[in-house]
């Protein structure tokens, strides 16, 4: 079974602080039910047997979307964090990955719920055969990317200033990449493991606790590099406005 994790429970504070009042940006619309965020990444992401779907803000008002997905809503399974004003992005995904692993499956793909992403590209996530980092091509900056390099080592370190001030690499490494905030993970008991280990820290922290711990152990030679050719991170409506503008096919 190929499973799909998305995670939307954030609060949104500054898409919500762009249009003037508070909103679930995953599910804001200026033109219908196809053009929310959500729609567009089930819709994309057509392929996979089962959706985690994880909420936090405004979670009924997420479920009652949900549940008006009639093409989608048998295969969605909603989850609930309590804890998405005070723990960090770490803590909606491990209740996602817990959620996952119900349904025995044979790989998990984990996808950031603010991104407009080109449904031939998620494809090529969903067709390979081998753990995947996606990466996108826009140009690195401090104050908004998620980086990830490649160590001395040939293994993958990931880093992000939560303060969107600066970013710093102390060691020698051997290429840089921007992330596409997309990964899968095929080693279930790998993933198991990382699961069951994660502390009270760990929960707190963002979800790159879980990919640092799950991709360090591997090397480029072991996973599959993807591009995002196409890639908007909607942190404001104008995000979402050129997000939403034109195809993404």
């Amino acid at each position: 079974m190929k499973v799909l994790v998305i995670t939307v429970a954030g609060s949104s504070t500054r898409f919500s602080r762009s249009i003037g009042k508070d909103c679930l940006k995953c599910i804001y619309t200026e033109g219908g039910v196809k053009d929310t965020l959500l729609y567009r990444l089930l819709s994309m992401n057509d392929k996979y047997d089962r959706y985690i779907i994880v909420g936090g803000h405004r979670y009924d008002e997420l479920v009652s979307f949900v549940n008006g997905l009639s093409e989608f809503r048998e295969r969605i399974s909603m989850v609930r964090n309590e804890r998405y004003a005070d723990y960090g992005s770490g803590y909606s995904l491990l209740l996602g990955l817990e959620e996952a692993m119900r349904y025995d499956p044979d790989e998990i793909t984990f996808e950031e719920g603010d991104l407009a992403l080109s449904k031939s590209d998620l494809d090529k996530v969903f067709e390979s055969d081998k753990d995947v980092i996606t990466y996108n091509l826009r140009t690195i900056r401090s104050d908004e990317s998620v980086v990830f390099y490649f160590d001395s080592e040939d293994r993958p370190k990931y880093i992000y200033d939560t303060n969107h001030e600066l970013l710093e690499i102390r060691e020698p490494f051997r290429s840089v990449y921007n992330s596409g905030q997309v990964w899968k993970f095929r080693d279930m008991g790998r993933l198991k493991g990382i699961i069951e280990g994660i502390d009270e820290k760990g929960k707190r922290d963002t979800n790159l606790i879980f990919i640092n711990t799950y991709f360090n152990l591997l090397s480029s030679r072991d996973v599959e590099l993807i591009p995002l050719r196409i890639w908007v991170n909607c942190n404001t409506v104008s995000d979402y406005r050129r997000a939403t503008g034109g195809s993404h096919e």
